[in-house]
């Protein structure tokens, strides 16, 4: 795997941000202090109607989570990015956004007027910001992944957020094989039920890529991505 670095930064925990990624290239997002989250979009640049399937993800790879391993699939049946390194394990893929009404209950309303940069952000605000830099809006946004956070069910069907899990410096590397737009925030995951606001930055990385081969993990998990892999080499095919 290629070490060259392209573009590095760090965002602050409740904040968001947008950017085109080209085919080939992988972006690698650190769980800097531990506990953070990162609430997750793609939408293909090119076709903003396609997006994120997040039901299609999971049913094709026959999991309730993701990992390393596991790809990221459009509602067209492409694979958007896969997943070549995680050190985390397991990331939330079902429970959705904070919103305005959850942050405000559980930890208080601070707007930007009063508070400034200490106010308090949305998942789904934020989503929003970003993606209207694109010409969308609120009918565009699609179920959300969770990067970093671990949630599982007890016995009796109740979800529960695993406020330890995710720890200082785990990181997860997205290879993407398509150009893909990726929208994200690093608001709290709606389940945490810390005392107070989150507030947990991200560093992210993009760099240079390997060639897939053909007994790459992520296309051959199950015969499932290697369909999707095919229907996505067809898509670019003889693009730059």
């Amino acid at each position: 795997m290629s070490n060259r670095v392209h573009y590095q930064d760090t965002i602050p925990g409740g904040c968001h941000w947008s950017m085109v990624i080209k085919r080939g290239l992988i972006l690698r997002l650190t769980d800097d202090e531990g506990g953070a989250n990162v609430g997750m979009l793609l939408y293909n640049p090119d076709n903003l109607l396609e997006r994120y399937n997040a039901p299609d993800t999971l049913k094709c790879q026959h999991t309730f989570m993701l990992t390393r391993g596991n790809c990221l699939y459009s509602d067209m049946g492409r694979v958007f990015c896969s997943i070549v390194e995680d050190t985390a394990g397991w990331h939330d893929t079902v429970c959705g956004n904070t919103t305005k009404s959850i942050v405000a209950n559980r930890w208080g309303e601070r707007n930007y007027q009063q508070y400034r940069n200490d106010w308090q952000l949305n998942g789904h605000d934020s989503f929003l910001v970003e993606v209207a830099k694109y010409g969308l809006g609120k009918k565009d946004l699609a179920a959300n992944l969770n990067l970093f956070s671990k949630v599982t069910v007890d016995e009796t069907g109740v979800l529960q957020f695993d406020s330890a899990f995710s720890q200082a410096g785990r990181f997860i590397d997205l290879r993407f094989e398509m150009d893909t737009l990726v929208v994200f925030h690093t608001c709290p995951h709606p389940l945490n039920p810390s005392s107070t606001y989150p507030r947990k930055p991200v560093s992210f990385q993009i760099r240079a890529g390997d060639e897939v081969a053909e007994d790459d993990l992520c296309r051959n998990h199950c015969a499932e991505n290697r369909r999707g892999f095919m229907n996505t080499e067809l898509y670019t095919l003889g693009r730059s």
